[in-house]
């Protein structure tokens, strides 16, 4: 008996270490425990050459969507193509600043985690869309648990992220269509399977000044009850920040999702449609 103790112990001590190396390994890779940078030397614009000019960003001082990011940007870069967009793809923060800001006609925020702007950078960003910038969030651009900066997800993306399943991470659901009106939602099926790991909020964003353009069904996946939002359960909206005009998307942690033909077009008519706002 004693023989056997000792080894059911030494094997449960092989599986404890394993599990906190495969955990440490993980964290290590996705940058969950970098410490915080920010940028305070601003870019070099090249001249424009094109009449419209986007800023993809995708600094991180979180997690690091290691798959998702660059798809993102191989995606924008082939739309900068066919629209004769100039594009400018940067991981400097300290292009937050008014007078650059002033050259973009669209702002980007390709996964960006974890507080990444200083006071001064966060206070342009802010006066850029009051004064009627435009701004498309993807995924983990909204799903920080904290933000030093309180502005941005009360104001700007207008919920506050409580988390995703895990154990399974990503799982299959059904995304419930509200609004076939809209450029980016007229090509959208009235519901379509989609296999994500699925954000939740403290509050959903709906509203008078907010437009629910997509949701979840959550009866259509196991969602842990600490993350369950009921029958309202928003991921793809849009709204008003001052003059400015904000279309933020939950979607998107893995890349496959941007090679999507439904998403792919979602985005772009999305991007489209902030263009002419």
């Amino acid at each position: 008996m004693k023989i056997f103790l000792h080894r059911f112990l030494l094997i449960a001590l092989f599986v404890l270490l394993s599990i906190g190396a495969y955990v440490g390994y993980q964290g290590w890779k996705y940058d969950l425990f970098k410490t915080p940078t920010y940028d305070t030397q601003a870019p070099v614009l090249p001249p424009a050459l094109h009449g419209t000019r986007i800023l993809v960003f995708s600094k991180t001082n979180s997690f690091r969507h290691l798959e998702a990011i660059p798809a993102v940007n191989t995606m924008f870069k082939a739309w900068a193509q066919k629209h004769n967009w100039d594009l400018i793809v940067s991981e400097n923060a300290a292009i937050h600043q008014t007078k650059l800001l002033a050259q973009f006609d669209l702002i980007v925020w390709n996964n960006v985690t974890g507080d990444v702007l200083t006071i001064a950078q966060r206070s342009a960003l802010k006066k850029h869309m009051q004064a009627g910038g435009r701004f498309l969030g993807l995924h983990g651009t909204g799903g920080n648990r904290e933000y030093q900066w309180a502005w941005f997800p009360e104001q700007l993306i207008k919920a506050h992220f409580t988390g995703h399943p895990m154990f399974p991470q990503f799982r299959d659901g059904i995304l419930l269509r509200e609004d076939n009106s809209h450029p980016a939602m007229a090509h959208m099926p009235k519901t379509k399977k989609w296999h994500e790991e699925w954000y939740s909020f403290s509050e959903g964003p709906r509203g008078p000044d907010v437009n629910i353009l997509l949701s979840v069904d959550e009866t259509s996946y196991d969602v842990p009850q600490s993350l369950r939002m009921g029958k309202d359960h928003p991921l793809i909206w849009h709204h008003k920040v001052g003059a400015g005009t904000v279309f933020y998307s939950s979607l998107g942690h893995l890349a496959e999702a941007y090679q999507d033909d439904d998403y792919q077009r979602l985005l772009e008519q999305a991007s489209l449609w902030l263009l002419q706002q």
